[in-house]
């Protein structure tokens, strides 16, 4: 589950006027405790009025609802369009996540609207331009790391060798192209950024560990055009 997906879902069970513990709501969705304050700060950071009872648990303020969502339909159909674009990635956990999350968003849609963004939908064909059907199942994960800053291990296959290297990462950024996500880290093992496709990474591991942040900035990267691993 994406931290999104259990972000909205903790949300819903503390709107079931529950009180909830950090050790329960781990045990639900299967992450750690820690995993668990951080997802409370985000619900803080966004406005959502979180009450700690010391050794009870979290509960909302009394009274709190949220507000409902007004979307136009330029801005339904823009996600509309976002949907037919990431169904041509190659990461199946960032599609299943993307489609989980819109048809959360789609069920606050007007009618009116959930009518023509349908329409549209039967409207709209995006060609398949790549031939490599190489695909992964990290992006999701990856993301999560990045936002985080937590170090990930892999194991990293380059393309035209058939040796598969162990790298200790930092993530910071990623881009797509021709339908490939790319991931940029600083490498442990060549002490520098470099880049790799995510879809050449035999085996990934999320640490619980994190790293201080080297203050990353993706235009001076891209300005700089650094040898990558790709």
């Amino acid at each position: 589950m994406s931290q999104l997906s259990r972000l909205i879902s903790i949300l819903t069970l503390l709107k079931s006027k529950r009180l909830l513990t950090a050790s329960e709501l781990a045990r639900k969705f299967e992450v750690s405790i820690r995993t668990i304050y951080r997802d409370i700060r985000k619900l803080e950071e966004a406005g959502i009025p979180v009450t700690t009872l010391e050794g009870k648990g979290y509960s909302l303020m009394e009274g709190y609802t949220v507000p409902p969502l007004q979307f136009t339909e330029k801005q339904a159909n823009a996600l509309i369009t976002a949907q037919h674009l990431v169904n041509k990635t190659n990461d199946t956990s960032f599609v299943k996540d993307f489609e989980e999350a819109l048809t959360k968003i789609k069920s606050v849609f007007r009618s009116s609207i959930q009518e023509k963004s349908e329409l549209l939908n039967s409207k709209i064909h995006v060609f398949n331009t790549s031939y490599d059907d190489i695909s992964s199942n990290a992006l999701s994960e990856i993301q999560l790391a990045i936002t985080n800053f937590n170090y990930v291990e892999i194991n990293y296959q380059k393309a035209n060798d058939t040796t598969i290297s162990f790298r200790k990462i930092e993530p910071y950024a990623f881009y797509s192209t021709n339908r490939k996500w790319i991931l940029i880290a600083w490498c442990h093992l060549r002490n520098d950024y470099r880049s790799f496709r995510i879809d050449r990474m035999q085996h990934f591991r999320i640490l619980e560990d994190t790293f201080k942040d080297r203050k990353f900035n993706l235009q001076t990267y891209f300005q700089s055009c650094p040898y990558n691993d790709k």
